[in-house]
């Protein structure tokens, strides 16, 4: 299992992630990032995209490969050379659906760039469309995209660290902390000039929210069950007051008490069963507008439709049995005298 934290800031370089690479044994692996929005252009298409300038350890780290191609090597984010890795959205959107882009030529804010690779498709995570975005030699992004350096080395955005497992983010983080206060003379009681996110907490910190929000929609939904078996219920009352001649004519020809009993559970269970589809369409085209608007997979799983299913046939059950045993308990006589 690996772990990852994210460091972020406006005084970091390059330097700083290779040194916590090295000095920090915590840390299996590291890898650092320079990011820009920009517009990227092939013949007359463009796609307003943001722009990563990273090296060779940003596919390991952040678990992403190219599905097809190749991510650039050394020699190439030593060389700064103008050759880019496309994200499969982008791709898309320059070269169409399952276009071959490989060895075509680009702009990037006029700089032409070789692609020579195409990244698997991710999704998004966190509100953030990882397939919408393109990787370039971090070199390469510091000298001719971003076109400026910090005094100390090439400025970065922040690096992605990996850890072998969650019982090393701790320790991962405390040596980041130190190393980089030595290296940018921090001393208490001065503030970092860098921050640190750990990837963990900000799980554990989801999880909790989920299960709040969990909790809260069970309880509501708890509530709609009750309120709509008393609904059910009442309905099938009325119906049954309502029925009432009709049940004295059906008993009086040969039908039975349990017949009566069938036929008015079958009723409300139809009732609630309707409701209960319609429910889950209504829940379905929700979730497709809630994944289309805010960019996350839409997944609808077997077994909740199958539960939504289930809690309507037994709503709908539990509803209807004292309405179908007052219909089967009425008396043939009275009932056909009734108005």
């Amino acid at each position: 299992m690996s772990v990852r934290e994210a460091v972020s800031a406006t005084t970091l370089t390059w330097d700083d992630a290779r040194a916590i690479g090295k000095q920090a044994p915590a840390v299996k692996a590291i890898s650092a990032y320079l990011q820009r929005q920009v517009q990227v252009v092939y013949g007359g298409q463009n796609s307003f995209t943001a722009i990563l300038g990273t090296d060779l350890n940003y596919p390991d780290v952040k678990n992403i490969q190219p599905q097809e191609g190749r991510f650039f090597n050394e020699d190439e984010l030593n060389a700064a050379e103008p050759v880019v890795v496309l994200g499969s959205k982008v791709r898309d959107e320059l070269f169409g659906a399952g276009a071959n882009p490989l060895s075509s030529d680009i702009r990037i804010q006029g700089n032409r760039y070789k692609v020579i690779g195409v990244m698997e498709s991710k999704g998004s995570v966190g509100g953030t469309d990882q397939d919408d975005r393109v990787y370039i030699p971090l070199k390469n992004m510091s000298s001719r995209i971003v076109g400026r350096n910090s005094l100390a080395g090439i400025a970065i955005s922040g690096f992605w660290l990996e850890t072998a497992g969650e019982a090393d983010l701790a320790d991962a983080q405390f040596q980041v902390e130190n190393i980089m206060r030595l290296r940018h003379n921090i001393y208490p009681p001065q503030p970092d000039d860098f921050r640190v996110v750990n990837q963990a907490e900000i799980v554990n910190t989801f999880s909790n929210v989920i299960g709040l929000f969990t909790v809260m929609i069970g309880a509501i939904a708890g509530i709609s069950l009750v309120v709509g078996g008393i609904g059910i219920a009442n309905i099938m009352l009325v119906s049954v007051v309502e029925r009432t001649k009709e049940i004295g004519i059906r008993k009086a020809v040969g039908a039975t008490n349990a017949a009566i009993l069938i036929q008015f559970m079958a009723e409300s269970i139809l009732v609630s069963t309707v409701g209960g589809t319609a429910g889950i369409g209504l829940g379905i085209v929700i979730a497709f507008g809630a994944s289309t608007a805010f960019k996350f997979p839409f997944v609808v799983s077997v077994w909740s439709i199958a539960a939504g299913f289930g809690l309507s046939f037994t709503v709908g059950l539990l509803a209807g049995v004292l309405p179908a045993r007052n219909a089967a308990r009425l008396d043939p006589i009275a009932a056909l005298r009734n108005d």
